[in-house]
């Protein structure tokens, strides 16, 4: 069982920076591949980067070349830097410790953290 935390949401203006920080509880957060999925208001939670245990990295279009995850095994912690924020990036940001599908995809577990708002705007 893994329990996550995430940490450093808040406001900035467009244009701007945030990182946020998922911290997992556990021994088996190396064997993990993370993700950050993010949710915003009247739309379904969808899944915007993960990383692998050997540090390969996806990314949805949305964020690509903006965002860039990253994990600390050491630390049992995940990392989102979030620069060139847009409005369009409002949302609740979560982490999720999941596993990989036969076909690569990545496939969620029930391993949620509370979520991490995050305000884009002037």
């Amino acid at each position: 069982q893994v329990q996550l935390v995430e940490s450093g949401g808040g406001l900035v203006q467009p244009g701007g920076s945030l990182r946020l920080s998922c911290a997992a509880s556990g021994s088996l957060f190396g064997f993990y591949r993370m993700a950050w999925y993010r949710q915003a208001p009247g739309k379904q939670r969808e899944l915007i980067c993960d990383i692998t245990h050997r540090l390969t990295t996806n990314y949805a279009d949305s964020v690509k070349g903006r965002f860039t995850i990253s994990r600390d095994n050491a630390k049992n912690t995940v990392y989102l830097q979030m620069n060139s924020l847009k409005p369009e990036d409002t949302a609740v940001y979560y982490c999720n410790a999941g596993q990989t599908s036969s076909s690569g995809d990545y496939v969620p577990s029930d391993y949620w953290g509370q979520g991490a708002q995050v305000t884009v705007s002037s």
